[in-house]
């Protein structure tokens, strides 16, 4: 009779452990199929198709601050080789430069003006003379609002007989703007100022 029940008691903490082992099993699957589901939807809606051409694209979604220092330096990059990249065109330089005019305020429309005023431009197109500058590197502080940014660039200004290397630097400030299809980047450029725009070497292209 004692042994019978011992071995109910027995069969009975089997039970006991066993039906604790499987709620603890349960609530473990449980909560890994919530937190997977959660992580599934996560990257659903991270995942962004475009439909291009008629085939479906995938791209994903990313935090727009993780992307500043990138578009902000890319923006002051577009921005400068707009407005320094020119051919001895009047047409061309326009439109390259009002390209650029969108992407700062009116800083930006005072040095034209000054370049303009000084014969710079005229200058170009009767000696036949292109530019083109070569962005070196560009300096940003994303700790302070407007970011304040400084660039570092070369030109080259390239006559039939030569090519003048001039060593350029300007600094500004950036702020937030809405994006739009002349400004994709969404700043707007500041206070911008040409720091340094000097000769470096001049090389002779003909003999």
């Amino acid at each position: 009779m004692f042994q019978q029940l011992k071995n109910i008691d027995t069969a009975f903490k089997h039970i006991k452990l066993f039906s604790y082992l499987l709620i603890t099993a349960c609530l473990g699957i449980s909560c890994y199929a919530i937190y997977k589901s959660y992580q599934s939807s996560t990257d659903f809606k991270n995942h962004i198709y475009i439909l291009a051409n008629g085939k479906a694209l995938e791209a994903f979604a990313a935090d727009t601050k993780t992307n500043t220092p990138v578009e902000a330096r890319d923006h002051i990059k577009v921005f400068h080789e707009d407005f320094f990249n020119l051919s001895p065109d009047d047409k061309q330089i326009q439109a390259t430069v009002t390209k650029a005019l969108y992407l700062a305020d009116a800083s930006a429309k005072t040095q034209y003006d000054n370049l303009k005023e000084s014969g710079f431009y005229s200058n170009l197109i009767t000696g036949n003379i292109s530019q083109q500058v070569s962005i070196d590197s560009i300096s940003l502080d994303i700790n302070q609002y407007p970011f304040f940014f400084k660039c570092y660039a070369t030109e080259k200004l390239m006559r039939t007989s030569s090519t003048v290397n001039r060593s350029l630097i300007t600094q500004g400030y950036l702020r937030n703007v809405p994006r739009s299809d002349n400004n994709p980047h969404g700043f707007l450029i500041e206070q911008w100022e040409i720091v340094q725009n000097q000769d470096i070497n001049t090389q002779n292209t003909k003999p």
